[in-house]
C-alpha cells in the first residue's frame, strides 16, 4: 500500500496546522484542510482520500450524524478525533459509520495508527469506541446510509456486483466498496457477513430484503 491520503476538518486553526505537522513526521499525505465538512469535500473532490479526520462538534452547527454520513457517501473512512466527553454524540457518529473515536487526550501515535489501520479498511476496537458500542442496544442494529442498504438489497438477493452496478448506474467497483463497509459496519457488531450467505441471512433478519433470492 502507498502513502496514505488523509484530510482533516476542524474549527480550530491551530488544530489543522499541528495536523499538517504530524502529517509530515509520520509520512501521510494531506490531501485535504477546512473547518466544515462541506468545504473539505469541495476541497478533495477529484482526489484520492482514504481517511478524513474530524471533529465531534464544528462552529458552524452541523450535525455530527450527518457529518459522518457525508463524509462515507464520498468515500473515504472517518476516525472522529475528540476531547470524547459527549456520549450521546459520539453514540451518533458511530451510527452513522465513523470507524472509530479517538480521544485527543491520547498520543499521536494513537491516532497515526488509527488512520493506518482505517485506511486499509480494518477494524478498530479501541476502548472508546467499544465503549460507545456496549454501552448502546441500538448497535444491534446496523446502521446503513439509504445507497448501503439498495446495494445490499440487491446483492444479497441474487444479482452480481456488476448487475447491481447497472441497476444503480453506478461503478462496479463503488458497488463494492458499498459491499465492503456493510461487511464492515456488521462485523463491528459482531455479527459476521464475510459471505454472500452471511450478507443475505443479515438482509433478511433487518427487514432490507424479504428472504427471497431474485
Amino acid at each position: 500500500m502507498g502513502k496514505v491520503q488523509v484530510a482533516i476538518v476542524d474549527d480550530h486553526e491551530a488544530v489543522r496546522l499541528g495536523f499538517a505537522t504530524t502529517c509530515e513526521n509520520f509520512l501521510l499525505d494531506l490531501v485535504g484542510s477546512a473547518p466544515t465538512v462541506d468545504e473539505l469535500l469541495e476541497q478533495i473532490k477529484g482526489k484520492d482520500c482514504d481517511v478524513v479526520v474530524t471533529d465531534l462538534s464544528l462552529a458552524d452547527g452541523s450535525m455530527v450524524a450527518e457529518n459522518v454520513e457525508k463524509i462515507v457517501s464520498a468515500g473515504p473512512a472517518v476516525l472522529v478525533y475528540s476531547i470524547a466527553d459527549k456520549p450521546n454524540l459520539m453514540r451518533a457518529a458511530v451510527r452513522a459509520g465513523a470507524t472509530a473515536i479517538v480521544p485527543k487526550s491520547d498520543k499521536m501515535e494513537s491516532l497515526i495508527e488509527a488512520i493506518r489501520l482505517a485506511a486499509r479498511g480494518a477494524i478498530i476496537n479501541n476502548a472508546v469506541t467499544s465503549a460507545m458500542i456496549d454501552a448502546d442496544l441500538e448497535f444491534k442494529q446496523v446502521s446503513l446510509s439509504a445507497r448501503e442498504r439498495e446495494v445490499l438489497s440487491l446483492y444479497a438477493s441474487g444479482m452480481s456486483l456488476k448487475q447491481v452496478a447497472y441497476a444503480l448506474n453506478i461503478k462496479q467497483s463503488s458497488a463494492k466498496e458499498h459491499i465492503d463497509r456493510v461487511r464492515v459496519k456488521y462485523a463491528k457488531l459482531g455479527r459476521e457477513a464475510g459471505t454472500k450467505v452471511d450478507l443475505f441471512k443479515r438482509a433478511v433478519e433487518d427487514g432490507i430484503i424479504s428472504g427471497e433470492m431474485l
